[in-house]
């Protein structure tokens, strides 16, 4: 199962991000969507599990949770934007986190959970990359890719 992930898309919802989420079972938006359109397009690729960032308001950004889990076969992924809001303790019982907020893509494993930031796909902060990233599961393996995009 290859699930994609996107975070701080800030409005914007670019033709690159949505070619490389091609192919994608699920995606995963981890926050700061800013426009509910984005959900309802990247509906059309997969279906999709979002939350809440601090820079999504509205009574649609009210109707998304602050964290979520999904349950792709063995594999339980938690979905929060910032990961310093995280619980200590949280994330035991997941295999993976998927955070945003920083912009900063990353992939680390920590106390044997795997957390993926997969940066910004939306509009650039400082010399960030724009990037998402995306998820391989096979039964109860999971990997994790970051996909820079070669944006104008």
């Amino acid at each position: 199962m290859r699930i994609g992930l996107i975070s701080d898309t800030h409005g914007l919802l670019r033709e690159e991000a949505v070619a490389a989420l091609q192919g994608s079972e699920r995606i995963v938006h981890a926050g700061d969507i800013v426009d509910p359109q984005i959900l309802e397009a990247l509906a059309r690729i997969a279906p999709v599990t979002a939350v809440r960032g601090n820079n999504d308001q509205g009574a649609w950004a009210l109707a998304l949770p602050e964290t979520a889990v999904l349950q792709a076969g063995a594999i339980s992924i938690l979905v929060i934007h910032d990961l310093k809001t995280l619980r200590a303790g949280a994330a035991a019982g997941h295999q993976v986190v998927v955070s945003g907020h920083s912009h900063q893509p990353k992939v680390e494993r920590r106390a044997g959970v795997l957390h993926v930031n997969p940066g910004s796909a939306g509009p650039r902060r400082f010399r960030l990359p724009i990037s998402l990233g995306r998820l391989d599961i096979d039964g109860a393996e999971v990997s994790a890719a970051l996909i820079h995009l070669q944006v104008g």
